[in-house]
């Protein structure tokens, strides 16, 4: 049998200039994309999802990527070494193909590596927003690479950068602020993520610190979901963004121009729409203005099924949608299980002329250059020694930090009496009440552990806002807790309770199961407020836990206090450190708090301009001196 060739002739075999790691980056490129036949390009433009990557799969598609969608992992609780493993034998299956070229594998970590087991789960970031935290956000990135890296894996879709302009929408909290110049700032967790780029390194061009050898790990990040997600028509998931040029480029675009400069890998286009034009179909904003104009040198990677939205139904034209998305310069394609269709599709577009070889080899030169920077060619399997990272004490800690940064305070005493925050540790005895005081999903949110997130205590490893304030409280404090207390049961302890901590809110959700036209407090919230606050006699402050900002001034009268605790992950702590005066209230609001949806859309600098509270504000406390 003779060798196997490549598609210039050249034997497979012969000494690889692409496979040694002195070569210059570009060199080694060009050495392999000379080698590499059709089918071998196409498969390293493939994303699939690991329930499809078997040995086989990966070796002989020549597939270039593997993701996790929410929730899906190798195993229920699985270890980091069972996803180490897995994540091992799918890269086997890869570098078992002829030119052994190594598969990158994806996951979602929005908020920590929230599809594991035990993961820290950090604020989403619509709570990070409001710390004005910069440095944090670098902070959080480097320890969510960490615990990533810990299972193996070396590439995350994430951050999200999108400036929400309309808290309606479902995926709110994944922004950090309606302002692009905060979003902006907050970008700075990507060189949390990848590690920091050199001043004298050339703008555009991907950069992943190499972490062979000691280094502190780090994973290729991925800014979504380019452009104007968070601008749609009534904050409608997946929806259309209407606005001019100036408009697009002055809200929705600044927190890429940051994030290229920071050296992001991958770019992920929005399942929107940019004036009725689908964003997976728009050539002018991916390839002229992405690639062209900011030089952007990365890959530019599809939404899960996103090309197949670009017709109505999805699905519908298929070949028409694979022509249309890899025409407007999209490199990667998140295809979790029609993948040998996409193959085949997009070879016969390619053989018959319709796609030309540059649009192709232009792909997946980005691709590679992705690959080669990350060390993924010298480093291709992951090993064990970096499983202790996973939950971490240190990242816990990081993560509580975050969660009292976060936290904002919107109201601390009614007119005329004294303030009611922070709470006095020593009492006689007070009430917890309500659905998300001591419920760890609900206080995560969605993108934890499954794609929707769950409430209950069983989903993870945490502590949740009672814990956290039984831990708080003086030993000689009862704290009695009732999720749904009536008027009945305040009537039987009237006079029994010296204050009251009411934690309410939304239940998990992610993306278009979150869009919401009326902003409500989900029920039982409002009665258990009325009841606790409105009519018992004892001062309350109310916990709000929730992904924006919802309709709240109906209760205003009866709260003494009200704090937005956001969606504040796994470390509940957090919010008992602030209520009881070890650290101080510092949040300022990254959104503007409406008085009634049908202000909306209403951002900061609109000419009619009428919040329940402003954008930036946040009233503050100083923490009890020891």
């Amino acid at each position: 049998m003779g060798l196997r060739r490549g598609s210039s002739g050249r034997p497979a075999t012969a000494a690889a200039m692409y496979k040694d790691s002195k070569q210059p980056l570009n060199k080694r490129i060009d050495d392999l994309l000379r080698r590499m036949t059709l089918a071998e390009k196409i498969g390293q433009m493939s994303q699939i999802e690991r329930e499809n990557a078997t040995f086989h799969v990966m070796r002989n598609y020549f597939i270039g990527s593997v993701l996790s969608g929410g929730g899906s992992v190798p195993a229920a609780q699985a270890s980091p070494a069972t996803w180490v493993s897995m994540v091992n034998e799918i890269q086997r299956g890869a570098m078992s193909s002829r030119l052994g070229i190594p598969m990158i594998y994806g996951i979602d970590a929005v908020h920590g590596h929230g599809n594991v087991y035990k993961a820290t789960v950090f604020p989403h970031n619509v709570g990070l927003g409001c710390t004005r935290d910069p440095d944090l956000a670098k902070r959080i990135g480097v320890a969510v690479a960490a615990e990533v890296r810990a299972t193996g894996i070396p590439y995350v879709f994430a951050p999200c950068v999108a400036v929400c302009r309309d808290p309606r929408w479902g995926r709110c909290y994944e922004s950090f602020s309606e302002d692009p110049k905060l979003v902006q700032q907050m970008s700075s967790i990507i060189s949390g993520f990848q590690g920091e780029i050199s001043p004298g390194d050339r703008r555009g061009v991907p950069f992943v610190a190499f972490s062979a050898g000691g280094g502190r790990p780090s994973v290729a990040a991925c800014s979504k979901h380019y452009v104007g997600d968070g601008g749609t028509v009534h904050g409608i998931n997946e929806n259309n963004t209407m606005a001019t040029l100036r408009e697009l480029l002055t809200v929705h675009m600044p927190p890429y121009y940051s994030a290229i400069i920071q050296g992001v890998s991958t770019v992920m286009v929005s399942f929107s729409s940019y004036n009725g034009v689908k964003m997976h179909a728009n050539h002018f904003l991916i390839t002229d203005f992405l690639k062209s104009k900011l030089r952007f040198r990365g890959f530019v990677i599809s939404d899960w099924t996103g090309i197949d939205k670009i017709t109505t139904p999805a699905h519908a034209d298929y070949t028409l949608s694979i022509k249309l998305g890899i025409m407007a310069g999209i490199d990667m394609v998140m295809i979790p299980y029609t993948y040998t269709e996409f193959i085949s599709d997009l070879t016969t577009l390619v053989q018959n002329g319709t796609i030309p070889m540059s649009r192709i080899d232009d792909a997946v030169r980005r691709i590679l250059r992705v690959k080669f920077t990350m060390g993924l060619f010298e480093n291709p399997y992951a090993d064990l020694s970096l499983t202790g990272e996973l939950g971490k004490q240190e990242h816990r800690d990081l993560a509580r930090e975050a969660v009292r940064k976060s936290l904002v305070l919107l109201k601390n005493g009614k007119p005329g009496d004294a303030p009611l925050l922070p709470l006095p540790k020593k009492a006689r005895s007070i009430l917890v009440a309500g659905s998300h005081a001591d419920n760890l999903g609900n206080q995560c949110g969605g993108w934890t552990i499954t794609w929707q997130g769950l409430g209950g205590n069983n989903l993870t490893a945490g502590t949740t806002i009672l814990d956290g304030i039984k831990r708080a409280v003086h030993p000689i404090t009862e704290v009695v807790f009732s999720e749904n207390p009536d008027a009945g049961f305040l009537q039987q302890n009237h006079g029994r309770f010296d204050y009251a901590v009411v934690v309410v809110g939304e239940p998990p959700y992610a993306e278009t199961f979150g869009d919401n036209l009326n902003l409500t407090i989900p029920a039982p919230g409002p009665s258990v407020i009325q009841n606790v606050c409105g009519g018992s006699g004892v001062r309350c402050v109310v916990v709000l836990v929730s992904g924006r900002p919802l309709v709240i001034e109906p209760y205003m009268d009866a709260i003494d206090a009200l704090v937005a605790a956001w969606l504040p992950g796994t470390e509940g702590q957090g919010v008992s450190d602030v209520l009881f005066g070890d650290y101080g209230f510092t949040g300022k609001l990254a959104r503007t708090w409406f008085r009634s949806v049908e202000q909306l859309p209403m951002n900061v600098g609109d000419a009619h301009y009428n919040p329940l509270f402003p954008f930036a504000f946040g009233l503050e406390t100083h923490p009890y001196k020891a």
